[in-house]
């Protein structure tokens, strides 16, 4: 998969086919979405280009610097390559450039820049200055200069829409399984492991401390978690806290701890993957040490069966 970041380095083929969004998440949705364009420029013989940008829009529109990512940069490009795309086009998303105008924007863009031949899109696709264009502007631009559109309807998991606003809202509130059914796999994170107060080993159950990679990453509810942790290549289960541990008085900031089951190596300044299976409880304050303790335990339990019945892809 070759990665574009400007325009005049995109070769104009005139048979692409093109899809263009910010793909946060990349849910089944998105991934119906490039399934299509991919198996449509296969068909034509042409490329099949994801036009996507960074920063996140809403970072630069509403200026809200506490966007919360469902992807980072990088787990995108590995999902788009993933699902076979031949080319990224990715645009610096500015303020500049969220004035552009739809139709400028496409004749620009798509059908001068890239050479469209076709265009893939959600049904609820929306483009230009203030949203002002949606799949039907779309339709058109194609009618007049003879590319063909395909628009993917809306997807559902049970009555819950597939998107990631969807999804965020199931993340803030820690209901994790149902979030991975619409995202299509478990949603993960990925950071390093930095030093932090040595409680954990002190109690029998050392931890992994995590700094994410990209602070606007979205951490899951507050509370205890089943998860998967890959580390030097290797998938081990482990259980996961996200907060501030009550208990203990000197805590200030949120931290994302995971003690890792059946593991004893020194991984200070690794990278590590973490998939997130089930929330099993919430944060808890314990009136004293050996009540923490007793109940880290039944965690170790519960979370050891939750994992059993858990299927997992090592891909």
């Amino acid at each position: 998969m070759i990665v574009y970041r400007a325009l005049s380095d995109v070769p104009n083929d005139g048979r692409s086919v093109v899809t263009i969004g910010m793909f946060d998440g990349v849910h089944r949705a998105h991934q119906a979405i490039l399934r299509m364009v991919v198996s449509k420029a296969k068909e034509l013989g042409g490329r099949s280009v994801v036009v996507t940008f960074e920063p996140h829009p809403r970072e630069v529109v509403t200026k809200d610097k506490k966007v919360e990512l469902l992807s980072t940069l990088d787990e995108r490009m590995e999902l788009f390559e993933r699902h076979g795309v031949d080319a990224v086009l990715l645009i610096p998303f500015t303020y500049e450039f969220s004035r552009l105008p739809f139709l400028e924007f496409y004749q620009r863009y798509i059908i001068d820049g890239i050479g469209v031949a076709g265009v893939v899109e959600g049904f609820n696709h929306q483009f230009g200055r203030d949203r002002e264009a949606g799949m039907n502007q779309v339709q058109d631009l194609g009618r007049k200069h003879g590319f063909f559109v395909e628009t993917i309807p809306m997807m559902k998991e049970g009555e819950a829409v597939i998107s990631s606003t969807t999804i965020r809202n199931l993340l803030s509130d820690g209901a994790i399984p149902l979030a991975n059914a619409i995202i299509g796999s478990p949603y993960r994170f990925t950071g390093t492991v930095v030093r932090g107060h040595g409680r954990g080993k002190k109690l029998g159950y050392p931890t992994a401390n995590i700094r994410l990679s990209d602070h606007r990453k979205l951490v899951p509810k507050i509370g205890v978690y089943a998860v998967r942790i890959l580390v030097r290549g290797t998938w081990y289960g482990g259980m996961m806290s996200i907060g501030y541990n009550p208990t203990f008085d000197d805590v200030r900031e949120k931290t994302i701890e995971v003690n890792i089951f059946d593991f004893d190596m020194d991984i200070y300044d690794d990278t590590v993957t973490v998939r997130c299976v089930e929330r099993t409880r919430n944060e808890m304050k314990f009136a004293s040490v050996d009540e923490l303790i007793a109940e880290m335990g039944r965690d170790k339990v519960r979370t050891t069966e939750i994992l059993k019945n858990t299927t997992h892809n090592q891909h």
